[in-house]
């Protein structure tokens, strides 16, 4: 055991499970079931990866107990009748040989079910959505209330004969316990609405249900959302309160946080802090002295381990960290932090897949979910040189990927610095979390002997020739987007103009006063990074216009973002103009011509944010120079087109499949 984490790796026994370290894998929704709502094998697989990489507890993602009706997603999980138990035996049977106990939530949708995939009008305490928007479902009777109770406890009277070590009831993130719970969805005038005791009568009694069917021995989990973060929802102080009427039969209260219209706060934005959430479940602790697990952004161990120390919680809760990073915990035992790949909290391959738009989940550091480090016991078969041009993240990773399987290889960076555009981004206060992705690549570049860096170097030609290489991969990034519009050259990034592009900014974080109080700042383009400037510039004050030629402004966020973006644009009354054309740049104003109209918008500081464009500086000189030879060259990353980092790192990765093609391996 690591003595610098102690409190990490001391056992922890409740009831009939003992748990060897106080890391607990929290419930994540995949999209890797069968479409009938089995455990796949590439499911089991998932699992097995993150009890292999030490994980004390996997908690496998919610389970329905009433499908169709309370189904959440294509392709969920269900335990609502037995002939997926034995599927399920086979997960836990495969997680128990790495020593990792094993735990499902179990859960009904209700309102946030979507008639679009259940054929049926949702169901919930009452007529109101469960979510800005959504769906309007049916109040149930107090009969269908009994009949739904007693579906959880055959689900957990299941998941008992499967294998698992404990089982999770979920109460909380607006699914119908919730639902019942908050007087944002719950306006019932019977038993079941109004005082607390009422809206905690249904959990009640699923709790009793579950309780009876698994016996007195097996620990049961509950998951509530301590503080809904909405206007006129549930507070800490609230749930504390509630927790009272139904609470008894827990053995494990996993204090989460966060409904559908607060998404930021359970499912982490990314400028959160580490271990955030832990004093909602220190207060659940003292008040209940019952085992609590924490979670919310939590990458470096020492912030888990000092939640331990301080008691605030008993276990700590990881879920993309763990998507990131199967290893997470061998990695802390073994001393090794330094390698740990932390999750930056973009909500892009996880959130944004599944929740956005019905993909399996994915990660945007992570090119491996499912296959994990494997690529590494493959090794070249006869010499190869591999030259990497551009060491932003998709260089940085073809480049690592290709040494660590025996190429010698060459990566050139022009700049005196490693990291591209991640790690120019990442000086943004709000967005410091992703330098730790850039960091990581890093410091595994620098690991690898067979791996050559060679900074403030300008690739030409006949540098690339004199390496004799057999592939060169182009990863020379992208530029911002500047269209032929009036006045923008004459005016961008001078010093007699107030104009500036997303990386002019950045240049000059230090030279911006904290209270923008009565400063006008006008930014074109509604996309990611133009909604960066105003995150930055929000906090201080400032009088905020964002202008945007679409329909929408933040199109294509993930669901985490735009929630959040929203949230903060709203509180900060920016201006959003939609619809809105910019004509002219002049240097302290821009022409927008809205419908028919023109104006002219003067401002203190002025950004022009369309968005990014792809960088070729070198690429059709190398097609030229190594025509009439084998040598393959390859292009990846923004170079192709701009897009997310997470494109870009798994074509760096995919290398692997152009030296299998070549022979190499």
């Amino acid at each position: 055991m690591n003595k610098n984490y102690s409190n990490i790796f001391t056992p922890l026994t409740v009831k009939t499970m003992t748990l060897k370290n106080r890391v607990v894998m929290t419930p994540m929704g995949t999209n890797y079931g069968e479409q009938n709502g089995e455990m796949s094998f590439l499911h089991i697989h998932y699992y097995e990866q993150r009890a292999k990489g030490g994980t004390g507890l996997l908690t496998v993602e919610n389970a329905s107990v009433d499908s169709p009706l309370g189904s959440n997603g294509t392709t969920q999980l269900r335990l609502d009748h037995d002939n997926y138990i034995p599927r399920l035996f086979k997960l836990c049977e495969t997680v128990h040989k790495h020593g990792a106990c094993i735990s499902i939530q179990i859960n009904h949708a209700g309102a946030s079910a979507l008639s679009s995939r259940t054929n049926m009008q949702p169901v919930s305490a009452s007529n109101l959505p469960s979510k800005k928007g959504g769906e309007i479902p049916r109040p149930l009777t107090v009969e269908e209330i009994e009949q739904i109770a007693k579906k959880y406890g055959d689900a957990a009277r299941r998941a008992q004969i499967a294998g698992f070590d404990s089982i999770e009831v979920h109460a909380g993130h607006s699914y119908l316990i919730s639902q019942f719970l908050s007087p944002l969805t719950n306006n019932r005038t019977d038993e079941y609405g109004g005082s607390k005791e009422n809206r905690a009568r249904f959990a009640k009694l699923v709790m009793t249900e579950v309780r009876n069917a698994v016996g007195p021995d097996f620990p049961i989990m509950l998951r509530v959302s301590a503080d809904e973060f909405l206007e006129g929802g549930n507070t800490l102080d609230d749930t504390l309160e509630l927790l009272e009427y139904f609470g008894q039969e827990a053995d494990i209260l996993d204090v989460s946080a966060g409904l559908n219209g607060s998404i930021q706060y359970q499912i982490d934005a990314n400028y959160l802090p580490d271990g955030w959430r832990s004093y909602m479940a220190k207060a659940v602790r003292e008040k209940f002295n019952k085992p609590v697990i924490t979670m919310g952004n939590i990458r470096d161990p020492k912030v888990a381990e000092d939640i331990l120390a301080r008691k605030d919680a008993d276990l700590i809760g990881m879920g993309r960290g763990l998507i990131a990073d199967p290893d997470w915990v061998n990695k802390v035992d073994a001393g090794q932090e330094n390698t740990i790949r932390k999750c930056i909290s973009c909500n892009i391959g996880c959130a944004g897949n599944r929740i956005g738009i019905n993909r399996p989940i994915r990660c945007t550091i992570n090119p491996a979910v499912n296959e994990g480090e494997s690529y590494k016991e493959q090794q070249i078969k006869k010499p190869c040189n591999v030259v990497v041009i551009g060491a932003g993240t998709a260089g940085l990773e073809a480049a690592c990927t290709s040494a660590e399987v025996g190429c010698t290889t060459f990566l050139l960076e022009k700049r005196n610095v490693l990291g591209g555009l991640a790690a120019d981004i990442s000086k943004i206060p709000d967005k410091k979390r992703l330098s730790d992705f850039p960091n990581y690549l890093i410091q595994r570049a620098k690991s690898l002997k067979n791996l050559y860096i060679f900074t403030d170097t300008e690739a030409d030609t006949s540098f690339i020739e004199s390496l004799n290489p057999n592939i060169i991969i182009n990863a020379t990034g992208s530029n911002p987007l500047l269209p032929p519009i009036k006045g923008l050259f004459e005016c961008l990034n001078q010093e007699d103009t107030k104009v500036d592009t997303i990386t002019g900014m950045i240049d000059k974080l230090n030279a911006y006063p904290e209270d923008l109080t009565g400063k006008k700042v006008v930014v074109i383009g509604g996309g990611a990074v133009g909604l960066d400037v105003v995150e930055y510039f929000a906090p201080r004050n400032a009088d905020i216009t964002i202008v945007e030629m679409q329909s929408v402004i933040g199109k294509d966020l993930d669901p985490v973002s735009k929630v959040g973006t929203a949230a903060l644009m709203e509180k900060h009354h920016v201006t959003q103009l939609i619809n809105t054309t910019l004509l002219e740049v002049k240097p302290e104003s821009f022409i927008l011509k809205h419908r028919d109209s023109e104006e002219e918008t003067f401002f203190d500081y002025g950004f022009v944010c369309l968005g990014m464009r792809a960088n070729n500086p070198i690429i059709d000189a190398l097609h030229e120079t190594f025509n009439d030879s084998d040598v393959e060259i390859i292009n990846i990353g923004d170079s192709v087109r701009a897009r997310r980092i997470i494109d870009g790192v798994l074509e760096g990765r995919n290398v692997l499949s152009l030296l299998s093609r070549k022979g190499f391996l």
